[in-house]
């Protein structure tokens, strides 16, 4: 069985194939971090961080902490205690709908980071909030178990159910975009879906400029 742990797979090749993506906002701290495992999801007031420590307490090594955190981006409700916490519980990442602290501290660590801001303002416990219960974080629904795929370009999220077909699309589509860059490579440059495609659009398309002297 294909899973989410296929080293081909891509937030693109996903959501091309089918996947929610969060919103664009939420972004790595650090290029280059990616993140993949399970959902536990946290919905917490905004500004409190309660919820998120009782989270902290249940996850298993390979889960990924989702939070969402009412978009709100004017106090932080974790940083670098919280996620040395979460790395040494073997929590594979963390995706904060809402505002991360010590930036620079967590962008040294090895655990991926995903948030939609970053503020030195800390959090409030005063409780309130929700652990495995479905949330809404990025504008996408994510029922605990919901399997999280992260990286550069952005979050996408796929049901259990939804995931082998999903997964095989998206290895489909990377050996095809293989071999278009092969064919660009070989100077086919001109793709051979786009005449058919341009004679059944709309576009206007002016005359091609003269070559350059």
């Amino acid at each position: 069985m294909k899973d989410i742990h296929e080293a081909a797979l891509t937030s693109t090749l996903l959501a091309d194939a089918g996947a929610r993506h969060l919103r664009a906002a939420i972004k790595p701290l650090r290029a280059g971090w990616s993140v993949r495992g399970r959902a536990v999801t946290v919905s917490v007031p905004a500004g409190d961080n309660l919820a998120i420590h009782a989270a902290l307490a249940i996850a298993q090594p390979g889960d990924v902490l989702v939070v969402d955190a009412q978009g709100h981006t004017e106090r932080a409700v974790m940083g670098g205690i919280m996620c040395a916490q979460a790395a040494a519980c073997g929590i594979a990442g963390v995706v904060i709908d809402g505002a991360m602290r010590d930036a620079a501290e967590l962008r040294q660590g090895a655990l991926p980071v995903f948030a939609a801001a970053v503020s030195p303002a800390g959090p409030f416990k005063a409780g309130g909030g929700s652990v495995n219960r479905p949330i809404q974080c990025g504008g996408v629904r994510v029922e605990p178990g919901d399997w999280i795929l992260g990286d550069d370009d952005g979050l996408v999220v796929a049901a259990p159910q939804e995931l082998e077909s999903m997964v095989t699309a998206a290895l489909a589509k990377a050996q095809a975009e293989a071999r278009r860059m092969a064919a660009i490579a070989r100077g086919e440059l001109r793709p051979a879906w786009l005449d058919d495609a341009l004679a059944k659009a709309t576009i206007d398309i002016g005359p091609a400029l003269p070559a350059s002297a």
